[in-house]
Formats: structure tokens, sequence, C-alpha cells
């Protein structure tokens, strides 16, 4: 049975520069704040381990997932200046990353396809 979520996840993975976790964790303050007033997005927050972090958040579709994108774009090239993407991910349905990946391709993300599962 194939699944009917349209859900996207972005699964981005930062190694935060020598000395700058402090202030990673207070840009993470900033993304939250306005990253909350998003209508699309379901779930957003930021966990570490040691110097490396990953945000885990997911949108209701790749449209919640590129408006995101365009919200935060100023606060992520800030947090590019003091931490380095090492892996980056999207999962979605085929139909939802169809319409991501060219807008995402400058970023080269691995695309896993969403094809069994289901939603509550």
């Amino acid at each position: 049975m194939a699944t009917s979520d349209t859900c996207c996840t972005i699964v981005p993975y930062f190694k935060v520069h020598d000395g700058k976790l402090a202030e990673f964790k207070a840009g993470c303050e900033k993304f939250i704040e306005k990253t909350s007033s998003e209508s699309k997005c379901l779930y957003y927050g930021f966990s570490f381990n040691g110097d490396e972090a990953h945000c885990r958040e997911g949108y209701t579709d790749a449209e919640g997932l590129l408006a995101h994108l365009e919200n935060i774009g100023a606060l992520l090239e800030e947090a590019l200046t003091i931490a380095d993407i090492t892996r980056l991910e999207v999962h979605g349905p085929e139909q939802e990353l169809a319409k991501l990946r060219e807008p995402l391709a400058s970023l080269s993300p691995t695309f896993y396809v969403l094809e069994y599962g289901f939603r509550r």
C-alpha cells in the first residue's frame, strides 16, 4: 500500500567551528523564533552531539519546505559562517520531491523517496 502522505523533511547536519558553539546555539533561538510563525511547519528543533548539530524539521508539503528556506535564508547564510553542513537529506514522496529537486540542487542534498507509511 503506497502512502498518501505529503510530508517533506529536510535533514541538515552541521559541524560547528571551534569556539563557536555558543554563538551557533544563540542563532538556533533566532531560527526557532522565525520558523514558529510558518503555518506549514509540523515540527522544528535542534539537537546536539558535542559540536555537531542537527535540525529536526518537517513540513506539510514541498511548498512548506520551500517557504521555510525562503523565510530563514539570511539566518542560514549567517550560520554557515560559523558551521558547515556535513550532510543534507530530503525525505518525502516522489510527487513532492519532484518540486524540490531543482530549487535545492545547489545544496546537493541526498533525496530519499517515501514509498510506504502512514500519518496520524
